[in-house]
């Protein structure tokens, strides 16, 4: 039997404007689509597909059923998860591997869908995910670190503009909900009036230069 606190993720979320490109041009993306059947009160039940060194360039027209078609033949990971509600960086995520081919059908099939591009760097001690949206949730961009335990004393890299680790609309089951580009007018108004935010119960919030 697995030990069921290794389910548990512990990560820390950032708002971008977008990626720095001495990141992003020495590396081929992963392309990621990934569908919500149950997407409640921050509770949901995902289906993932992954295609490695695919950068589907994707922007406002990108359609995640449409990128599935197209790159069907690269998908060579998949998953099946299943998420509790995060609080202070900490959410149940039990991952489980899937067929490639039983979760693209999935995904055809039904849920609430987007797709991104994820970038991957290491940044001082923790490796970062940095993933560009498309589709309805363009021109998001996020970052995120994890780590086996809370993520605390951060060197917090400076395109990172706000946290939205607790923020429910940035939450991808939230995204697929509830479009960013739905939103985004009233969030960058709300950001311009408050200012960036950083969680202050993780230890000491390093900026980097």
């Amino acid at each position: 039997m697995s030990d069921p606190f290794s389910d548990f993720e512990y990560d820390r979320r950032f708002f971008c404007y977008s990626l720095p490109g001495d990141l992003t041009i020495s590396e081929e993306p992963s392309l990621i689509i990934q569908s919500y059947y149950i997407h409640e009160d921050n509770y949901a039940l995902r289906v993932r597909i992954r295609a490695a060194n695919t950068d589907a360039h994707v922007d406002e027209h990108t359609d995640p059923l449409e990128a599935v078609d197209k790159y069907r033949n690269r998908f060579r990971s998949a998953s099946v998860t299943v998420k509790g509600p995060s609080m202070s960086g900490t959410r149940y995520e039990a991952d489980r591997e899937i067929d490639p081919d039983i979760a693209v059908e999935l995904i055809k099939r039904g849920g609430k869908s987007l797709v991104k591009t994820r970038y991957t760097a290491w940044i001082g001690e923790d490796g970062w995910n940095l993933d560009v949206f498309g589709g309805d949730n363009y021109p998001l961009v996020a970052a995120e670190t994890s780590r086996s335990k809370p993520v605390t004393n951060l060197l917090i890299p400076e395109f990172c503009i706000t946290e939205i680790t607790d923020d429910w609309r940035f939450s991808n089951d939230g995204l697929a909900e509830h479009p960013y580009s739905s939103w985004k007018d009233r969030y960058i108004a709300e950001l311009d009036a408050s200012g960036p935010q950083f969680h202050e119960g993780f230890g000491t919030n390093r900026i980097s230069a």
